[in-house]
């Protein structure tokens, strides 16, 4: 096929084998259509027909409509063995574009602004270069393009609906593109490298009236300033200094009117860590410290508390195996980044609770060609000559497992 949209700049491949290196402008070509017609989670119909009539076209066995538009492709090799899972999510963001590029996205007010069009397309590239090369693997590859990854989650649906199983899964990759990392790097380490992630909303219930007389009242500002100082403690006098943790509060809404004491507020936030014993624990101090804080002012509260995806925690084993490949593939002096943990958080991780694997960055940021805006920013980009790096680093993958 002959590309619609110019090449991208290609920099030095030499650690990308010759048949992947000429797959770079249809891996282009496909990145650009994915990102032209971005797709909220469990909204993905394009997408999914997309890949749907490639996987059919190449005769790859694949079962679609997984967890509403998720789909499962499956590659034999040439003889029975272990089976390996390939991960790639397809979704993209509620972020209105603001890059002026050809390719730009053609759905107002939604954007691949984090990459998600990129891994899809290494998937896709994945998916036929290993079926056209069955027989230099063994064993059986599940490629898993999985929706709504941005929320509300699409791991555990799928996993639900039994893609880890017939055949069982014994091992499970993937990658995510990375614009904290120069182009070309790989990061990868065993244990955690991204956080699990809980949220709440609460509502403080106090007793409005008049700035003059607050003596009338029940302040709910100032009994939410106070809340908002004290779940600063729980990070630094509550949790191991060893162990990191995060409790933001991205919203706290109160009042009307400059004269007029609010009766009630609202604080929202978000918590994070790596250590899967803090699970519960960060709950338990929150609700802790809100309860006290308005039973002193004689305020009350509602709480909404509620987990999202657990940390990412990589095996040891298939770590190893993801940096033997990697030192294979990354030119010196780009490498390894093995800390190159984040507080963000990714639904890969019930993947990785289900079965051993590793998830791994791909570094995409080129400051030179005005590439290295942060994730979900409007104007996020990746450089493309990553991509065939990528379908490279899973093609070894496979191979190293399964061989």
């Amino acid at each position: 096929m002959v590309s619609v949209f110019p090449q991208a700049n290609s920099a030095n491949l030499s650690g990308v084998r010759l048949e992947i290196r000429a797959l770079q402008p249809q891996l282009v070509e496909w990145r650009r259509c994915f990102h032209q017609k971005p797709e909220l989670g469990f909204q993905e119909q394009l997408t999914a027909e997309f890949i749907s009539r490639k996987l059919t076209a190449w005769g790859i066995e694949h079962q679609t409509g997984v967890a509403q538009t998720g789909i499962v492709a499956t590659i034999q090799g040439k003889t029975g063995g272990k089976v390996l899972a390939i991960r790639a999510d397809m979704d993209a963001l509620p972020i209105h574009e603001m890059n002026e590029v050809p390719y730009k996205s053609q759905h107002p007010g939604v954007m691949h602004a984090c990459g998600h069009d990129g891994h899809t397309a290494i998937a896709l590239g994945t998916a036929y270069y290993l079926q056209q090369h069955r027989q230099q693997f063994t064993g059986t590859v599940k490629i898993l393009f999985q929706p709504a990854e941005e929320g509300p989650g699409g791991a555990k649906p799928m996993i639900e609906a039994g893609v880890l199983k017939n055949p069982d899964v014994d091992a499970i990759i993937g990658l995510h593109l990375w614009n904290n990392l120069p182009m070309g790097t790989i990061g990868v380490r065993p244990g955690a490298l991204m956080a699990a992630v809980e949220s709440f909303n609460c509502t403080i219930l106090g007793k409005g009236g008049h700035g003059a007389m607050p003596h009338q009242t029940v302040d709910s500002i100032v009994v939410g300033a106070q809340i908002v100082n004290a779940l600063q403690t729980i990070v630094s006098r509550n949790v191991n200094p060893i162990d990191s943790a995060v409790v933001t509060i991205g919203e706290f809404h109160a009042g009307t009117k400059r004269n007029v004491i609010a009766d009630t507020a609202k604080i929202s936030g978000t918590v994070r860590y790596f250590n899967p014993l803090l699970k519960g624990f960060i709950q338990q101090r929150i609700e802790q410290i809100i309860s006290g804080v308005c039973v002193s002012h004689g305020a009350s509260y509602d709480l909404d508390y509620w987990s999202l995806y657990p940390a990412v925690i990589n095996d040891s084993t298939i770590a190893q195996l993801v940096r033997s490949v990697a030192e294979e593939v990354v030119e010196t002096p780009l490498g390894i980044a093995p800390e190159c943990q984040t507080m963000g958080a990714e639904d890969m991780s019930f993947f990785l609770e289900a079965v051993p694997g590793c998830y791994f960055f791909l570094g995409s940021a080129n400051p030179d060609k005005d590439l290295a805006y942060p994730h979900h920013h409007p104007r996020f980009d990746f450089d493309e000559t990553v991509l065939a790096m990528g379908v490279e680093m899973f093609v070894r993958c496979v191979e190293k497992f399964c061989n």
